[in-house]
């Protein structure tokens, strides 16, 4: 059988590495966002006997793989085993070696036979083994940030978070990250949960919630709302849009006031949409609003979070910028097109893009949890906007694909109306002056880092 082993030092102690395996969504966590994985079934967690099977997918193909569990011992190692997949033999070796007192060693080992045997080592062994290396990259490195982002908090108590919005795209994430934290996360969510399941029914039409659920809620986190880009903004669009903001905010923001025990913190998500399109402006927390749909969504979003504020909750709205993240929303829409080598300039290509990585769009609402001077608006923005040119080179040149073939205004304000103009054509020139000023890290504040991170370049 062919072996890879992957070793790296991690600035943590050997119990919270292994912990941080151990703890719900870890495989989540470790999964690359440019692979389409996912976990159908989990049985048990890491110990002996325990099993996960997963749903893969290369090209047109689906692959499904069931794992199981053995070899367990405490606080060193634990092994899975492929029994059924697209290997002939996979076993994985998880261990954990200690390396002075504060630091430790990971190692995962891979003992591997492709199908076919020897014609499959000899036409994919290549292709496999350098997929190991970049997978395994990416597992350390996530690791190893991860620890390091949550060890200036390692000797707070465990939060209880809740969530709405928890199966969206940032949300999902947020949820594996903080549970990988060993936090005790919990969703708000809209259909009925199945037995066993921890979520909390609300529907902010009809009003109902328990609100003695959410009693002794350390932090809440409200994401949820209708996807501003999934259609034509129709008079009735935009009206689905402003309600799903405004009433749910508002609904949630008085069932927090009104509890006996409320939060410390509510976390409400907004947009730099509020600032409108300003040109080349540099815009802060310190501007006003602009003009337009956005600024008046942004506007009477952020302002229906005021009886949280009132009952003493620190409120922060997160205005967030254009996120990054291979998993969905902009850039993966625009990665098809690109890698045909169809990518351009959209529009004049001097408006400006206010992004975000989707990893340190997660550290700032995890940094926001404990950033008890922050309140109130605070850009969710990377330091370094660029304008959609300088975006389109730039991955352009990450993919090594040309980005020749510009999309016109005119065929952008034809093809999406009024959504397009707004999402496409204008922008904002936003700094995270807040975040900058109070100390926060950013992993990737540059562009060109943070789409090789996503996009595993």
């Amino acid at each position: 059988m062919a072996t890879f082993e992957k070793r790296t030092r991690i600035p943590a102690s050997v119990q919270e590495l292994f912990s941080w395996h151990g703890r719900p969504f870890a495989f989540e966590r470790l999964a690359p966002p440019w692979e389409k994985m996912r976990v159908v079934e989990r049985q048990g967690g890491i110990k002996d006997g325990d099993k996960v099977v997963l749903e893969m997918r290369q090209g047109p193909f689906r692959h499904r793989w069931v794992a199981v569990h053995c070899d367990y011992i405490e606080g060193q190692q634990f092994r899975d085993e492929q029994v059924e997949g697209p290997f002939a033999k996979w076993i994985h070796t998880h261990q954990f070696f200690p390396d002075g007192d504060n630091a430790s060693t990971l190692s995962d080992k891979i003992e591997y036979q492709p199908p076919l045997g020897f014609l499959g080592k000899a036409a994919a062994g290549r292709y496999i083994s350098r997929k190991l290396e970049r997978t395994f990259t990416f597992r350390h490195q996530r690791t190893l940030k991860d620890l390091e982002r949550l060890q200036p908090y390692a000797g707070k108590k465990p939060l209880k978070i809740i969530i709405s919005g928890a199966s969206g795209m940032i949300g999902t994430a947020l949820t594996v990250f903080l549970s990988c934290g060993g936090h005790d996360v919990r969703s708000l969510v809209r259909r009925p949960p199945p037995a066993g399941n921890s979520g909390i029914l609300w529907d902010p039409a009809r009003r109902p919630l328990d609100k003695n659920l959410l009693e002794g809620a350390d932090v809440v986190i409200h994401l949820a709302g209708e996807s501003i880009a999934s259609g034509r903004w129709t008079p009735r669009r935009k009206e689905t849009i402003l309600k799903s903001r405004v009433e749910g905010t508002d609904f949630l923001s008085e069932i927090l006031a009104s509890l006996q025990h409320p939060p410390q913190v509510f976390l409400c998500s907004s947009a730099i949409g509020f600032y409108g399109n300003r040109g080349d402006e540099f815009l802060n927390e310190e501007s006003g609003p602009g003009q337009g749909f956005l600024t008046d969504v942004c506007k009477a979003w952020e302002a229906a979070t005021e009886p949280a504020q009132k009952a003493g909750i620190r409120v922060v709205n997160v205005r967030t910028g254009i996120v990054l993240t291979a998993l969905g929303g902009a850039l993966a829409k625009m990665l098809t097109p690109f890698q045909m080598g169809a990518g351009g300039i959209i529009g004049s290509g001097r408006q400006w893009m206010s992004w975000v990585s989707l990893e340190d769009l997660i550290g700032i609402y995890h940094y926001l949890i404990y950033a008890d001077s922050l309140s109130g608006p605070v850009n969710a923005t990377a330091p370094e906007p660029v304008t959609n040119r300088i975006f389109t080179r730039t991955l352009g040149r990450v993919l090594k694909r040309p980005a020749l073939f510009p999309l016109p205004s005119f065929a952008v304000k034809g093809i999406f109306g009024e959504m397009g103009e707004a999402l496409l054509l204008e922008g904002q020139r936003v700094k995270p002056k807040k975040l900058l000023q109070s100390g926060f890290g950013f992993l990737y504040p540059g562009l060109d880092s943070s789409l090789r991170w996503e996009l595993g370049k």
